[in-house]
């Protein structure tokens, strides 16, 4: 895993084509690397040419000594050149085919599988790929760079226009270290942030467009055309439960083993719940099959201190995720660790900026970020990889929205049933009268509701189930990627995502919902995966989101850094502080969960503005 950045510009005087311009421009690609250093902790490099500079900075996981980046063809005149975020598991297969091809190989790494796939593929590389990545490929003859996004969008990769091209990187944070881009916010980005619609390609950012997931840029001296070279589409299903069941079964099983291959220490991220449990598992089942019965996996949970005194349920969560856990680690026969946090660390204004600054964004979810974030902290000491469970719910139908009766009527996105409208910040009234957010999520439904693949002849039942899931898969799914991503990366962790395997996605996004709940509860296929590698008690558990602390201490000391956030007049040209104010003076232990993420959220934003200093013309 490692983070990437670069810039093509076909104007004349833009890069080293001019006495001078040569260190200029070094040091503007140099600069924009040096943003990335978290993401890529162990080396960095640059590469600079006439029209086009790629920057690399790496986190180490395959041939550390041989897939040093940005990579070349060839060293003495590169033809094609890359920069590359990410792992392809299929790396082996596709090196055999190449070899048969005729192409040779340097390294071992699948870093040099990719270059040597665009220079026998060219674009049609990214039909072939398994795996998560994001990457960047400038070609000297064609005179192009090519962008590419896997197909989740489990990596990220950004892009901004620049005089004659654009600027690319793994994060926004690394454009504003170009010399013509800023950071800028706009209407439009504070509706994207503010909406909790999580778009697809417009940002926070003005000017700042993601590459979908999916889909791929070409640059050239022609301009920019995009390209989705990937899609959810709907086709019929044919098999029985039964045999459903074995499909299921035989994906999930191939995922989770093929995306055990690292030359540094891998772990598990063990919840004690379902997801988890399963992944982690056939993991260790793999490891004991590969290096001998015993091997041993380590799975890490994460707790408070006071969790076991003061949990108490809320929307969002069932139970206390410790004990499950822990008898899931010993049912699978792992080396379990729980990582026990202090709440009233998680209020230390140094962790929670680091967080604002790893997301470059004010939206998070704030003790569960900073929580997660230290966490991963704790697990980099002894592991560099991590195999987590994300992506299950909504391929399975794990979420509430896909059961409750309201949520399923709701002519609106299901989750903002759960976050509430205001959940994301109440706005200041003036503000809120320009954004006009409820007419952008009605007009933004619409258009995502139009998006969704259906067969001809589904039941209404059917029919409101693949649009339910599509919203998830393509929506709702992008933040929890976002947040795994950039709070594992700010620690130099690389966390993977089975569940993101698009064959599983394709195929259960295809079930039909009378399957994926045929024992009258969520996630029913994967239960049935799942019997045998877990205990009774964690194959039937309900469905427990991310802990948080429930400390009374923790909650009074959030109101105290909302009540100095709100004392800033910037903070309060964007936050309500009168709808506020209620939240602010109950007593802690009162405080809801939503009005207690709206106090995240203001401090949050407090300190992203802060740190980003952002140029607002609203």
């Amino acid at each position: 895993m490692c983070g990437i950045t670069g810039w093509v510009s076909f104007r004349p005087d833009t890069l080293a084509t001019q006495a001078g311009h040569d260190l200029q421009n070094a040091g503007v690609i140099e600069a924009m690397t040096a943003t990335m250093a978290r993401r890529g902790p162990d080396a960095a490099g640059v590469w600079l040419g006439t029209h086009a500079a790629l920057g690399h900075r790496r986190l180490s996981v395959l041939d550390p000594v041989g897939g040093v980046q940005p990579m070349a063809d060839r060293p003495d005149r590169p033809g094609v050149v890359l920069s590359y975020s990410g792992e392809v598991y299929n790396h082996h297969r596709l090196r055999a085919e190449l070899r048969r091809l005729g192409h040779e190989f340097r390294t071992r790494s699948d870093t040099e599988v990719v270059l040597r796939g665009y220079q026998q593929w060219g674009t049609g590389l990214a039909d072939r790929l398994e795996g998560m990545y994001a990457f960047a490929i400038w070609d000297e003859h064609r005179e192009q760079l090519l962008l590419v996004r896997d197909r989740l969008g489990v990596k990220p990769l950004f892009w901004a226009r620049i005089d004659g091209g654009v600027a690319f990187g793994s994060e926004p944070k690394a454009l504003f270290a170009h010399p013509e881009l800023s950071p800028r916010v706009d209407a439009d980005g504070l509706r994207e942030a503010y909406s909790l619609l999580f778009n697809t390609g417009p940002t926070l950012w003005a000017g700042v467009r993601e590459v979908p997931p999916g889909g791929l840029l070409v640059i050239g001296r022609d301009g920019i055309r995009e390209h989705r070279y990937w899609e959810l589409t709907a086709r019929p299903h044919t098999a029985d439960l039964p045999g459903t069941v074995e499909q299921v079964r035989s994906l999930v099983n191939h995922t989770a083993r093929a995306q055990l291959e690292a030359d540094v220490p891998l772990c598990s991220l063990l919840s004690g719940g379902l997801d988890s449990t399963v992944l982690t598992a056939l993991a260790a089942d793999e490891l004991r099959l590969t290096y001998g019965t015993q091997a041993r996996l380590r799975s890490y949970a994460v707790d408070y201190s006071d969790q076991a005194e003061s949990f108490t349920g809320d929307v969002l969560r069932t139970g206390h995720d410790t004990p499950y856990a822990a008898e899931a680690g010993r049912f699978i026969g792992t080396d379990h660790s729980t990582v026990v946090l202090d709440p009233l660390a998680l209020l230390d204004p140094e962790h929670r900026r680091a967080v604002v600054v790893a997301r470059d964004s004010p939206i998070g979810v704030g003790d569960m970020d900073t929580s997660l974030y230290l966490l991963f902290g704790e697990i980099r000491r002894h592991s560099t990889v991590a195999l987590s469970g994300e992506a299950a719910d909504e391929v399975f139908g794990g979420y509430p929205w896909f059961h409750n009766p309201a949520a399923i009527a709701a002519e609106t996105f299901p989750w903002l049933l759960v976050t509430g409208d205001e959940a994301a910040m109440p706005l200041n009234p003036e503000l809120a009268a320009e954004l006009r957010i409820g007419e952008f999520r009605d007009a933004t439904y619409r258009d995502a509701l139009v998006a969704v693949p259906h067969l001809d002849g589904e039941d209404p039942t059917e029919h409101r189930q693949r649009e339910l899931q599509h919203l998830s898969l393509t929506r709702w799914l992008r933040q929890l990627l976002h947040r795994k991503d950039r709070l594992s990366m700010a620690q130099g962790l690389e966390v993977r995502v089975p569940y993101c395997d698009h064959r599983l996605v394709e195929y259960a996004f295809n079930t039909p919902w009378s399957m994926k709940s045929h024992d009258g509860r969520e996630k029913s296929l994967l239960r049935d995966v799942g019997t045998g590698m877990a205990p009774e008690s964690v194959l039937y558990r309900p469905k427990n989101h991310y802990p948080a602390t429930h400390h009374p201490e923790y909650t009074r000391g959030l109101q105290q850094l909302a009540r100095a956030a709100l004392d800033l007049s910037a903070v309060r040209e964007i936050a309500d502080a009168a709808v506020l104010k209620p939240a602010l003076d109950a007593a802690p232990e009162r405080l809801s969960w939503g009005q207690r993420l709206r106090l995240e959220r203001v401090v949050d934003l407090s300190l992203w503005l802060d740190h980003h200093r952002p140029t607002l013309t609203l």
